[in-house]
């Protein structure tokens, strides 16, 4: 019995909607871009990337954009399959499982943080982040759920104001990120119970209370992707 090529499986081809960038600064630019499409799921799992497709879109010439590819493909969101072939990594299980154990120390520690730091208009855009996510779930919003979702993490680690715990954050949603997003894709999984929660710790001052409601929530989202990372792995 012959097995399909993953990426026969699930090749996807990228569709392009990126702003068109100034010329200064074009190289740090266009990796601030492409970051930002990776960790907010923009890119699915397998997607095809080119780099003059890119350059084409960011209104750029292909050098700052082959720039980039090559420090993504360093922070590992890329993969190089060819000269002529970039795409978005289907992760391992045990990949992601790895990443999983990192990112629920990170987090942890940012919410302890936050929880200690946090100003009270802090806790009002916190909560602000909350509950709109909430009307997006509720709104079958995909898209626009996954976004407050994850503005509402990296919140939390700009208030913990912890540059280099920021630093590592990134470079987890980097990889995960379009396996976050693609898992999610049907809002009926989705709960921002503990988002509630962390915010009262927040507001009680309680950084214990705070890294359980953030360990919870990124515990229970992760069940979701191990199940996607395990049927996109398996063989046909």
């Amino acid at each position: 019995m012959h097995h399909a090529r993953l990426d026969e499986r699930v090749s996807i081809e990228a569709k392009f909607d990126l702003e068109a960038i100034p010329r200064e600064n074009l190289g740090q630019v266009v990796y601030a871009q492409l970051s930002d499409a990776l960790v907010k799921g923009r890119f699915p799992p397998n997607t095809r990337l080119t780099i003059r497709e890119l350059a084409s879109s960011l209104g750029t010439s292909v050098t700052p954009v082959r720039d980039a590819v090559l420090r993504l493909i360093q922070d590992e969101a890329l993969i190089l399959r060819s000269a002529r072939e970039v795409r978005v990594p289907v992760l391992k299980p045990e990949r992601y499982n790895e990443l999983l154990k990192v990112r629920l120390r990170i987090e942890g520690l940012a919410a302890r943080e936050c929880a200690l730091k946090a100003s009270p208009d802090d806790i009002e855009a916190l909560q602000l982040l909350a509950k709109q996510n909430d009307e997006a779930i509720s709104n079958r919003e995909t898209e626009a759920s996954f976004d407050l979702n994850q503005t509402f993490h990296f919140k939390i680690a700009e208030i913990a104001d912890v540059p280099l715990l920021h630093g590592f954050l990134h470079r987890i949603w980097l990889q995960a990120g379009p396996v976050i997003a693609e898992s999610q894709r049907d809002c009926s999984t989705l709960t921002i119970d503990e988002h509630y929660r962390f915010v009262e710790a927040v507001r009680a001052r309680d950084p214990d209370a705070a890294e359980r409601a953030m360990v919870t929530d990124v515990g229970n989202g992760s069940k979701v992707m191990l199940d996607y990372l395990r049927k996109l792995n398996e063989p046909i």
